[in-house]
This record gives C-alpha cells, structure tokens and sequence, in this order.
C-alpha cells in the first residue's frame, strides 16, 4: 500500500523519467532475446567491391569470347562476330535481369522457392523424353516456334541452393541442436543429403555426369555451411564416389571418358583426345607473357569451339600465366567477397543463398580450370563469365544480382 501511495504523488517528471528508464530496459531485454522473425535489417548500397569484381569478370570474359572464337565463328557461319554478337546480346539481358533483382526484396525469392524447386524438378524428370540433340547425352529442351534451348540441369542449381536455404533455416533448431545426435542427423544431414541424390539421379539419367558431379558439390557446400554435423561428410563422400564409380561402370559414355583420360595412349590423337591434345599444347605454348591477345594459333580449328569449355587454354596461350593468374586471381576475389557478404548476411536463409551461388562458380571454375589441364577427365564443364553461353549467360548474371540484393541488407542491433 504504501508503494502504491509513493507512485502516486511523485510528480509528472519523476514519473516520465522512470518510463524513460523501463522502456530502455525493455529495448535491451527485446534486443537480448531477439527472435528470427524480429531481425533487423540495414539497408544500405549494394556490395562495390563485388559488383566491380562482377563487371571485370563479364567484360573480361566477353573479349575472351571475340578473341577465342572469331576463327570458328567465320569457318561455321561465315560471320567473325556471329557468338560474340550473341554473347553481348545475353550479357545485356543478364545485366538487365541482375540490376532488377538488386532492386527486388529477397525474401519474396523465399516465398516462391518450394513452388520453383518443384516445377524445376518436374522440368528435369522430363528432360530425357522431351530432349533433342544426340542420342547420348540428353540434356537440351527447345522451346517449339522459337528455337530457344536449355539445360533444366542449369536451373536446377539455383532451384537446389534456394531449396536447401530455405530448409536450413526452417528446420535450423533441430539440425544445430547436437545434444540430440540422431535428430541433428536426420534433419541436417540425411533429409538434404536424400534430396540431393534424387535431383543427381535425374540428371545421371541424362547422361550428364559432369553436372551430376557439381549438383552434389553444391549441395554440399550448402549442408555444411549449414551447421551439419561434419562426421557425415566424410561417410557422403564416400557414399557419393561409390555412386558414382557405379553410375560410369553403367554407361559406356562415361566409362569411355574416364578410360580416354587414364589410357590416352590407346586412343588416337585424331579422335578421343583431339581436344586433350590440343589444349595442353595451347597452354604449354603461351609461356609467361603469352603470344597476345587475338595471337592464338590453336583456336584456328585446333581447338574445337574454343569459345566454350577450353576458352581457358586460349587464354593461357595468349596472355600466358600472367593472363591465368589474373583469371585465378579474380575469382579467388569474387570467393572472398562472397563470404564476405554471407558473414553480413541477415538471416540464414540469404546467407546460404550467396554461400551456394559463390560455391557453384567457384566448383565450375576449378573444374573447367582441371579438365583443361588435363588433371580430371574431359567433361563439359564451363567457365562461368568466360565461356560462350546465351541462357547460362543470362542466368548467372541474374545470380549476381540476387548476390548484390543481399548485400544491401546486413544483421544489426542497435
């Protein structure tokens, strides 16, 4: 009673200074026990560094693309700038849908993810009866009336990153709850992982190992940036080369791949390892400084469609390993930055998003670097920025700009 006595005859400014007082301690107390839902985000400009790491990759790789396929380019379709033509057509579509997305709240991305995954998955399950262009590798889908084809397995790779980051972050609590280790492994590693599989049969049965291969990297960079329990990494990896050893002993296409890589000396240098051949010799010859750009002997029809898969051998022979360590070097940068930008990220969700996008470009260029140097067995793997690509092109781009839409928004408390 006589609290209640004393709270009413102070007077109005006592009273307004003790509410002044609580209500401080009520924003430390919400800031202490803020909730997912509750996250405050910054908005600011986008990340420079990296959208200038961007725009030197792009222009970087679109005069890569002139100077390795001019000589190709006339001999097919009798036009010097037939691909180079096509590759700034796409490049200013891709900048185009990158600089929307910058601009475009990456959370509705998190509503439309489940419905996209399903749609791509459906689209890939597909592919092998609706695909045209050869009878052993099925990838391709034209579009009737247009002409226009794509990889669904392209897509899919952004579908499987959106996937998996909107899973970590739902089930989060259970999978980084490691006082219950069968919980934590069934949500964190075994349900991912499971998913993962299903998307790499789909495109096994396309005959398109070399996508198969880098689905599941991406995966599982994903899953362990994720906070999975890192004792099953090494159990999937071994899970996913005994896939994989069977997957090659059942197709011949694959096995023969593998054989022309291991046995190069029993097939001949006019067919199997043409390509091989010709690209180490395209390396081997740049030296330090290389022969200059547009110099390039091997990209005159040595070196089939030198624009796409093996354009790295073309830079290497006409800036030399100066030219390679700059290439190198620029995607070391852009790997940097990226991590950077998953550090400041908001949530878990745009965290992983950015975490599987930089994965997939950094496992495609080591791969692409690895086939060209003849370190791996010849797949079609490309490099992105670099290598001739129309819809793969635009769709990396727009990646970008789902990168740059995140790190506009950062995580703080204030």
């Amino acid at each position: 009673m006589q609290n209640m006595n004393t709270r009413r005859t102070q007077n109005p400014a006592a009273r307004k200074g003790n509410a002044a007082v609580s209500a401080k301690k009520q924003k430390k107390r919400s800031a202490d026990f803020i909730k997912p839902t509750d996250i405050v985000r910054v908005r600011a400009d986008v990340d420079r560094p990296m959208l200038v790491i961007i725009i030197l990759l792009l222009c970087f790789g679109s005069i890569m693309v002139f100077s390795a396929s001019y000589a190709y380019a006339l001999k097919k379709y009798v036009d010097s700038y037939y691909f180079i033509k096509r590759q700034l057509l796409f490049g200013s579509l891709g900048l185009g849908a990158m600089f929307l997305a910058v601009f475009f709240d990456y959370r509705w991305i998190k509503k439309i993810t489940l419905p996209f995954f399903v749609a791509i998955t459906s689209l890939l399950a597909v592919t092998p009866i609706l695909a045209q262009g050869g009878s052993i590798a099925r990838r391709w889908i034209v579009i009737p009336g247009i002409g226009v084809r794509f990889q669904p397995s392209e897509i899919m790779k952004l579908a499987l990153v959106l996937f998996l980051a909107w899973y970590f972050e739902r089930y989060q609590k259970y999978i980084t709850d490691y006082s219950d280790f069968r919980r934590s492994s069934v949500y964190g590693v075994f349900m991912p992982v499971g998913v993962i599989a299903f998307i790499c049969l789909l495109i096994a049965l396309e005959n398109h190992f070399s996508g198969m291969i880098i689905m599941f990297l991406i995966g599982m960079i994903v899953i362990f940036a994720g906070g999975a329990r890192k004792i099953w990494f090494a159990i999937a990896g071994a899970g996913a080369g005994v896939f994989a050893a069977l997957a090659i002993t059942m197709s011949d296409y694959a096995r023969q791949r593998v054989d022309v890589w291991l046995h190069p000396e029993n097939y001949s240098a006019q067919d199997e390892v043409w390509q091989t051949i010709q690209g180490l010799i395209a390396v081997g010859s740049g030296g330090f400084f290389g022969v200059g750009l547009g110099n390039s002997r091997q990209k005159h029809l040595f070196v089939s469609e030198p624009q796409n898969d093996f354009i790295f051998s073309i830079i290497c022979e006409e800036l030399g390993f100066v030219g390679a360590v700059m290439v190198i070097l620029l995607f070391i940068i852009f790997i940097w930055r990226g991590i950077i930008i998953a550090l400041r990220a908001p949530d878990t969700f745009s965290s992983l998003v950015v975490v599987g996008i930089v994965g997939k470009v950094a496992v495609q260029a080591l791969l692409n670097m690895a086939v060209v140097t003849a370190m791996i067995p010849n797949t079609g793997i490309s490099l992105p920025f670099f290598s001739y690509g129309g819809t793969a092109l635009a769709m990396l781009l727009g990646e970008m700009g789902i990168i740059l839409s995140i790190s506009r928004y950062s995580y703080e408390i204030k």
